[in-house]
């Protein structure tokens, strides 16, 4: 079944059901727009891991800064940040370096990804509001049409949004920081798999069992389908790695 065999919409809930909804999360905690030093980190990142920047190559604050028209603060962060990634090392006694996280840090990120996204998208299935809905009905279509785009770089962009409104649509801000901060980390390695051949419209397809779990208020059913969307896309990570 797809998402176009169900009801626009879930029903609305209403008494005393309606009363325990959890706190919403405020769109201001699931920024749309990203700063500079975030902007220095995917750009660096996708350097790294398509092996322009290999690893071992110092990483100077000062000539990243010149080379992208910066101050050093942005610089700064964004190395930072690509630290808690493991693709930089930044021991103070050699200055910062690129890297490559070992087999187990990239798989227990991971793990810990598929984990926190699946609990947002159980909660989701039972706590997300109609307006909310049809928002996450809205972005998934707009990734089907990407999907024959092969625009990697505006598919990253726009599903970043589609996880976005399931996070908030947890109903639960603490889960969907937590959520978010372990992205940022997993990031650089989610945006390249969209590279691979064929991958954009699977990534859809992917997407779709979760939307259509989620529609149907089913809390397992949309866990299980974002935990395994989030393996897959593990995988199809390292067929990336082996390829460059």
């Amino acid at each position: 079944m797809s998402l176009d065999d169900l009801p626009s919409s879930a029903p609305e809930r209403s008494g005393p059901e309606a009363e325990t909804v959890v706190r919403r999360v405020g769109r201001a905690s699931l920024p749309d727009k990203i700063t500079r030093a975030e902007e220095l980190r995917l750009q660096l990142a996708d350097e790294i891991v398509r092996g322009v920047l290999p690893p071992g190559a110092a990483l100077d604050e000062t000539d990243i800064a010149t080379r992208f028209k910066v101050s050093r603060t942005p610089v700064r962060e964004a190395l930072r940040q690509l630290a808690a990634s493991g693709l930089v090392d930044a021991r103070a006694h050699r200055g910062a370096v690129v890297a490559r996280p070992s087999v187990e840090r990239l798989t227990s990120m991971f793990e810990a990804m598929a984990e926190l996204e699946a609990l947002c998208a159980g909660l989701a299935a039972e706590r997300m509001l109609p307006a909310e809905r049809h928002r996450l009905e809205a972005v998934h279509e707009e990734l089907r049409v990407l999907s024959y785009a092969g625009n990697p770089e505006r598919f990253n962009e726009v599903n970043e949004r589609f996880h976005n409104t399931i996070y908030e649509g947890s109903q639960n801000g603490y889960i969907a920081e937590i959520t978010l901060a372990t992205r940022a980390r997993v990031q650089p390695f989610r945006r390249a798999q969209f590279r691979n051949l064929g991958r954009l419209a699977k990534s859809h397809a992917e997407h779709d069992r979760v939307v259509v779990a989620i529609m149907r208020g089913d809390h397992v059913g949309a866990a299980a389908a974002m935990r395994a969307h989030i393996e897959l896309v593990r995988g199809e990570y390292e067929l990336y790695a082996v390829s460059v």
